[in-house]
């Protein structure tokens, strides 16, 4: 069996390979094409294709600009022969940056989530998007505002609700600021899945959108496990949208990253930074918490991870699970430092150190 690791960095796209998740070969950066001058700058998104195992990158480029490059092998990369994702003319938007991939479950099908907030659909594997006008033309959207990295939509999570509930129909989302939205239509109609979630930096600390959601992860029962700007939450509330908070037990309640396990719903890994005005981790010392009950209660999973002074911390998409059966986890840091924990087990290896800093981590088995 082989692993697929992909890593986009502030300065190009890395890939790891393993037969064994223990020992890695690290490739890249990778270049968009044979150029010299065509290297991939920022990649903040990065997804690979459960149906055929493409790669796509949401890249930005100093000579190309941003947009979504692709490989079917890992090391060749394409952009398609036309700007995969435009605004259409009448919106007045244009493409800051690509922030989420995510797929379907029909082969083709294909989500961006990007900046200014909308999101984006493929039934081409990719090469061409268009715009979900619903999520677009919303009357909440002109009070959605940037978040300090931007205002995006950086959760996107087909067939799922915020409630627990599955439906292909369904779609949950979320976004920097907004809050998190869902679809029970197919998008035809998109409605505020908030209740429970604070929003600290309004008069109304609980309104009905507007919170700054950093990072939705959903577990195999369809519960979701949400970092807010300030709290961690679960979702499952019998009536559909809400949240509760289970903070308690974690050194803060502000981070980016989330991580549900692909097995077990009850377990889910979170990565704590000290705080908004601060980003480091709590008393400088490189940390992951568990949780096996849902967050009733959180410890420290550490074994293997740096114990001096340690500064890099981990962003929204910075962390993921390959999914596997006995599934591994993996993250990524702004000191560009990767690690992995797999085997289910709980003790870190590093995967690879001192590259760029880490936008963003993907993994699969192949």
């Amino acid at each position: 069996m082989t692993y697929l690791l992909v890593i986009g960095t502030r300065k190009g796209l890395f890939t790891a390979r393993s037969e064994d998740r223990r020992a890695w070969e690290v490739a890249g950066p990778h270049r968009l094409d044979a150029a010299d001058y065509a290297s991939m700058d920022s990649v903040y998104a990065v997804g690979i294709d459960p149906h055929t195992g493409r790669i796509l990158a949401g890249a930005e480029s100093s000579h190309y600009g941003p947009s979504v490059w692709y490989s079917d092998d890992g090391s060749t990369w394409r952009e398609p022969d036309a700007a995969p994702i435009v605004f259409p003319e009448d919106t007045d938007g244009s493409l800051t940056r690509v922030w989420q991939i995510a797929f379907g479950e029909e082969p083709g099908v294909v989500y961006a989530g990007v900046e200014p907030h909308a999101l984006f659909r493929s039934t081409d594997g990719g090469l061409s998007f268009r715009l979900v006008r619903a999520l677009w033309d919303h009357p909440h959207r002109a009070e959605w505002f940037p978040g300090a990295g931007g205002g995006a939509i950086h959760t996107v999570l087909p067939g799922l609700l915020a409630s627990g509930d599955r439906s292909p129909d369904g779609m949950t989302v979320a976004m920097s600021t907004g809050g998190v939205y869902q679809t029970r239509d197919a998008g035809a109609s998109w409605a505020p899945a908030n209740r429970g979630v604070s929003a600290v930096f309004l008069p109304d600390e609980e309104p009905e959108f507007g919170q700054c959601v950093h990072k939705v992860a959903a577990a195999p029962d369809g519960v979701m496990y949400l970092q807010n700007h300030h709290g961690v939450y679960r979702s499952g509330d019998p009536a559909g949208e809400g949240w509760t908070a289970i903070e308690k037990g974690l050194p803060s309640n502000f981070g980016f990253a989330v991580v549900a396990h692909p097995r077990r719903p009850e377990t889910a890994l979170n990565f704590p930074v000290l705080s908004q005005e601060v980003h480091l981790p709590p008393g400088n010392r490189l940390g992951v918490y568990r949780t096996d009950d849902g967050g009733d209660s959180w410890r420290a999973m550490t074994e293997g991870l740096p114990q001096g002074p340690y500064f890099g911390i981990v962003l929204r998409d910075g962390a993921c699970t390959d999914g596997a059966d006995v599934p591994g986890f993996y993250f990524g840091t702004r000191t560009g430092d990767v690690y992995a924990a797999t085997d289910d087990g709980e003790r870190w290896h590093q995967v690879a150190a001192h590259l760029p800093d880490v936008l963003c981590v993907r993994a699969v088995e192949v």
